[in-house]
């Protein structure tokens, strides 16, 4: 890759996070301090982006990735999103809040898409060259996380008016990008729902991992809707600055996920990802900025294992489990069944429970985060026991092919009584579910 494309292609990503993480981490302080509404209304914000998220992909696969290029699809979608994200910075009135948030996702999220397959396009390697510019993105999220605590900007309508500048800035930005012609060809919608994947449906433990992937989600929720007016009601300076620990920790987790995975395979990295939450949400339950404010810090550091080790294991997992007939309808199924159906479930959830603790002290409205969190934590521990009693699969072998020469490395019998070696055969038939 020439050194001009991978200058653009870094610029890219680090904007389009930027944008993101500009407003979204600390757009439930600003409604409840700025337009001064209640939790279920902020849950039902949020719950937006997991509209979009499901509605999304029909428009790309059926109508960009077909009639467009995409680098003009993209900047024509930042330019209007940037005047959506202006006009929402002027509103005061909840209701058209809510529309503009709707309007502005349904515009952002085929974004990340196209991204993606913009740099795609230009890489010979991806495997090597992707994560180098993808790091970028989580670069950017934290620049604006930095960026909007020290400025004490988080109650303020300019998260929204920084990100409309930098969408605007994209929006020009993108049609300079390498030309990503359409492809002339439409996904059909049972690929877009990933319903060529359902065949994965006849394994109990593959149930048992969707089930618990949805649900997980609701915990999820609690985290990305509060935790954020959470820190700030309780008098945590630069909250939205502190926040980005956790994408640090992200960021070094991923590092350390090839040695775990060796050590501890896809299920027990799956429920540590699972019971991280629990301990998170006890932190926050019992943590204060006096001299429990290490427990608060704890909490958001552990962003890295509650989303690396269930959420990114869980893509592994299913590329695993796929074949290549149906791989990317699986990574489809799961994705719509998470950032879609599970998150937007949540939302609702995090909402309802998060006024339902909302108490009149002394003609003082509060809320009572100790038992807020409490709850995610209940669900969380539940999901991690669903997970660890009834998801038995696990690999018993595996074959590496270095240059397309098959090494087959020695595994335990059922019995576990001895070592031997696996005979040639496909990767899938050494998956064994007990």
């Amino acid at each position: 890759m020439k050194n001009s494309v991978r200058l653009r292609l870094s610029v890219l990503m680090l904007l389009e996070y930027f944008i993101w993480g500009a407003w979204y981490v600390t757009m439930g302080t600003y409604l409840m301090s700025s337009l001064e509404v209640n939790a279920t209304q902020v849950g039902a914000a949020y719950a937006n982006l997991s509209i979009a998220a499901i509605i999304s992909p029909f428009f790309v696969g059926l109508v960009a990735d077909r009639f467009f290029s995409a680098q003009k699809v993209l900047g024509t979608l930042h330019l209007m999103g940037a005047a959506t994200l202006y006009y929402i910075s002027t509103v005061e009135h909840f209701q058209k809040f809510w529309w503009l948030i709707l309007l502005y996702t349904l515009l952002y999220m085929p974004t990340m898409s196209l991204v993606n397959s913009i740099s795609f396009s230009q890489m010979e390697d991806p495997d090597k060259e992707f994560p180098r510019i993808r790091v970028l993105g989580t670069v950017g999220w934290i620049a604006a996380g930095l960026l909007i605590g020290f400025m004490e900007l988080e109650t303020s309508f300019m998260t929204f008016r920084i990100a409309a500048y930098c969408s605007l800035v994209l929006g020009i930005l993108s049609f300079f990008l390498p030309s990503t012609p359409p492809t002339g060809k439409s996904a059909s919608i049972s690929a877009i729902l990933g319903l060529d994947a359902l065949v994965l449906f006849k394994k109990r433990s593959f149930i048992v991992f969707f089930v618990s992937s949805i649900l997980v989600c609701i915990p999820l929720a609690f985290y990305y809707n509060f935790a954020n007016p959470f820190l700030n009601d309780i008098g945590m300076e630069n909250a939205a600055a502190k926040m980005t620990l956790g994408q640090v920790s992200e960021l070094l987790f991923m590092l350390l996920m090839p040695l775990a995975f060796r050590r501890l395979g896809i299920k027990k990295m799956m429920l540590i990802g699972i019971f991280a939450w629990v301990i998170r949400y006890l932190l926050f339950a019992y943590g204060d900025i006096g001299p429990g404010i290490w427990m608060l810090y704890f909490g958001i550091i552990l962003h890295g294992v509650c989303y690396d080790f269930f959420f990114v294991t869980g893509q592994i997992y299913i590329d695993k489990k796929s074949k290549p007939s149906f791989r990317n309808s699986a990574q489809g199924l799961i994705t719509f069944a998470t950032y879609g159906v599970g998150m937007f479930i949540g939302s609702f959830v995090s909402g309802a429970v998060t006024d339902d603790f909302l108490v009149n002290i002394n003609d003082i409205l509060s809320y009572q985060w100790e038992s807020i969190w409490l709850v995610p934590a209940i669900i969380a521990l539940l999901v991690g026991l669903l997970f660890m009693f009834f998801f038995r699969e696990k690999l018993v072998g595996t074959l590496e092919v270095d240059n397309k020469v098959p090494h087959i490395l020695p595994v335990k019998d059922n019995r576990g009584q001895k070592d031997f070696e696996g005979g040639l055969a496909d990767s899938a038939d050494l998956k064994t579910e007990r």
